[in-house]
């Protein structure tokens, strides 16, 4: 097998036979394929697809590459969620609690910012302490004991798709359909879950720019499930504007726990529960979503999802009491509006690459992220403000990212 020929079948859109697949990323694991073969094979990917046999036996190398999790013997559902990405989505953090409260196991392996999208690992490593890199064995005893945890993708875990999702980053593939489905479904499907719920953003600050696109991704998401006799339900949410009140890193961790304790912005509470309310269904914890409501409510309101939540980060070492001193800002900025009216537009891709400006994302493996920065929004599209009147917030602790991101900033809300 010659990697130029697998790379030019797949430019040539060509099918690819699924022993000559198995050998490209055995070869790539091997570092016999070099990371700029991988990329060109990615591009190829992106322009001409997978068919359904090429993807499934993607999936499957992924799959293979690494160890899968084994829960067969627990009487408790084993479920997972999954958002395919957005601007200020923290829903995986108050989910995981929240569900293992309810009775539901979450082996939640998380991933880290894609391009201008917040990653879950890189919110909650601005917890001091925090372990989002056990062994196998540990993070299955902590799910086991408290009923979720969150950590990283590993070697253990899926490592071709490791290897891949960085590529991604790099190599502008990441909105490319097949490779989307075959990264979110290997880690999930390793993790030994029988349930999974899968939020697909469609907006202008979603990967998923058109609805048309968001089918495409959940027919394909179905096909797989049903080949691994998983079940899955699929949402669509909005990401025309940003989710929540702030966006960034440490940010997003203290808005988490806000809505854990009750006080959350109602657009986070609406897309966590509905979320919550299809594993809810799943695992017959619920008849219906009336019941998921009161099964939601009665956790948040009783405390118990913040506790669980609590339990979870002392469990990986985190020192939650650590995290308003380690997220402190050191210079802010109010952005104010030019002029009076109804907020019509927001740019929530462009927002999302403000932040990344910030410090909450990287554009080279060797950037370093500042868990202080972030913004917080006043208003959004249908709200009327005055001229003088806040839109933005913005803070971290570099005054000259601080500075040209405000001039990034300028235009993303249209009156």
């Amino acid at each position: 097998m010659i990697p130029s020929d697998i790379i030019a079948k797949k430019r040539n859109g060509e099918e690819i036979q699924p022993i000559e697949l198995s050998l490209f990323i055995t070869k790539f694991l091997k570092n016999k394929i070099s990371d700029a073969q991988m990329s060109a094979f990615l591009m190829a990917i992106y322009f001409n697809g997978l068919t359904e046999k090429e993807l499934i036996v993607f999936v499957d190398e992924m799959i293979k590459s690494g160890q899968v999790l084994n829960f067969h013997q627990s009487k408790f559902y084993i479920a997972d969620k999954h958002s395919t990405g957005g601007i200020g989505d923290k829903t995986s953090l108050i989910l995981a609690p929240v569900m293992a409260a309810a009775g539901i196991k979450i082996p939640m392996i998380a991933g880290r910012g894609l391009e201008y999208t917040g990653g879950t690992i890189d919110k909650l490593e601005a917890i001091p302490g925090i372990n989002i890199a056990p062994s196998l064995k540990t993070f299955k005893n902590w799910v086991n004991s408290i009923g979720c945890a969150i950590i990283s993708q590993s070697e253990d875990i899926c490592p071709a798709d490791n290897r891949i999702y960085a590529l991604r980053n790099l190599t502008a593939t990441v909105p490319s359909i097949p490779i989307i489905c075959s990264s979110i479904m290997s880690k999930k499907i390793a993790e030994g879950i029988s349930g999974l719920v899968v939020d697909i953003k469609i907006g202008n600050g979603a990967f998923m720019k058109t609805k048309n696109k968001a089918y495409q991704l959940k027919k394909i998401m179905k096909k797989i499930a049903k080949s691994y006799e998983i079940k899955i339900d699929i949402i669509f949410s909005n990401m025309n504007q940003p989710l929540g009140k702030f966006a960034g890193l440490g940010c997003e961790v203290k808005e988490a726990i806000d809505c854990l304790k009750g006080n959350g912005p109602q657009d986070l509470v609406d897309n966590t529960f509905e979320l919550c309310s299809h594993l809810l269904i799943q695992s017959n914890k619920a008849k219906n979503k009336k019941e998921s409501k009161q099964i939601f409510d009665t956790i948040i309101n009783s405390g118990k999802g913040f506790e669980v939540f609590e339990k979870m980060i002392k469990t990986q070492n985190g020192l939650l009491e650590k995290l308003s001193e380690n997220t402190f800002p050191k210079y802010e900025k109010i952005v104010r509006s030019n002029q009076s009216g109804t907020i019509k537009y927001m740019d929530t891709e462009k927002i999302g690459w403000c932040l990344v400006k910030l410090g909450c994302g990287k554009t080279m493996k060797t950037d370093k992220l500042d868990f202080t920065a972030g913004i917080e929004f006043f208003a959004k599209p249908g709200d009327t403000i005055k001229k003088g009147n806040p839109i933005y917030r913005v803070f971290n602790r570099d005054f000259d990212k601080l500075s040209s991101t405000l001039e990034m900033l300028s235009d993303t809300v249209k009156i």
